[in-house]
């Protein structure tokens, strides 16, 4: 059985906290390790309580769990093709998080070192390029619960899109989105995933739509079975998810609910059938 924390809270640190310990907790190794990137949805300028971008608090909940484990911890995003991380991080209070706690944000498309990562057994890319910082990281997905336009969900696999450190992120819609998620999973794997569900989004997505307030975080070591259990949560059929699907058949986690371990709160007292665009 594979392990997921589903917990409804008030929107304070407490909550998170629980929800990691419940999902396993970010410790996969007895010695300490050297570094780790959190990374977070920033592909709008937008704050927490819209929906759109990941809560601080999340963040600062995991940057807390992080410190017990690594030398070095950072807050990572990229530019969106309409989206500064930079100035995103700001508006957002991620800076101010950052600041308190000590650690510093890095904007991926500023890292000019960079490895090429062949993808074995493709979808639709050969190759990407990353900043050699990201392979050389452990990698902590702090996503965001919500619908979107093109993929149909924007959670923990969707959210390691923004590894990708070019602006001009368009051009992968040209290549199909759904199958670009799916290699870049395919060679880049989150240690562990939390889904900020204090607000989340239904509607159009991933920008446009209405605020949910869920109260909730979603967290596990097993990125599909944290999506899959998100897309219940929001009422929608995880096997109906391109990209949840396809990465589950190429063994990148668990989706079927009869192989979760669903704990913290029950599926049936927070699911909620989320609208989508």
């Amino acid at each position: 059985m594979v392990n997921v924390a589903l917990v409804r809270g008030p929107r304070v640190l407490g909550t998170v906290l629980e929800a990691i310990k419940l999902g396993g907790g970010l410790n996969g190794s007895p010695e300490r390790l050297e570094r780790a990137l959190i990374k977070v949805n920033f592909i709008s300028t937008k704050t927490y309580d819209t929906g759109v971008t990941t809560d601080p608090l999340v963040v600062e909940a995991l940057i807390h769990e992080a410190l017990e484990v690594f030398n070095q911890v950072f807050v990572v995003e990229s530019d969106a093709s309409m989206t500064n991380a930079d100035k995103a991080c700001e508006t957002t209070g991620m800076k101010e998080i950052c600041d308190k706690n000590g650690v510093k944000f890095l904007n991926l498309r500023r890292e000019k070192d960079r490895i090429k990562l062949p993808i074995p057994n493709s979808e639709t890319l050969k190759v990407i390029s990353v900043p050699r910082i990201v392979v050389d990281s452990v990698i902590i997905n702090a996503a965001k619960l919500k619908t979107h336009s093109v993929t149909g969900v924007s959670l923990g696999l969707k959210n390691m899109f923004g590894l990708l450190p070019t602006k001009m992120k368009f051009k992968y819609h040209a290549r199909n989105i759904s199958k670009v998620v799916v290699d870049i999973n395919t060679v880049l794997s989150p240690r562990f995933t939390v889904i900020d569900g204090f607000y989340a989004l239904e509607g159009a997505g991933p920008i446009f739509g209405s605020p949910v307030k869920m109260n909730l975080v979603i967290a596990s070591k097993d990125i599909v079975a944290a999506d899959a259990t998100a897309c219940r949560v929001m009422g929608i059929d995880p096997a109906k998810i391109y990209h949840i699907n396809r990465a589950y058949e190429k063994g990148f986690g668990e989706l079927n609910e009869s192989k979760i371990d669903v704990v913290g709160s029950k599926l049936e007292e927070v699911r909620r059938q989320f609208r989508r665009g």
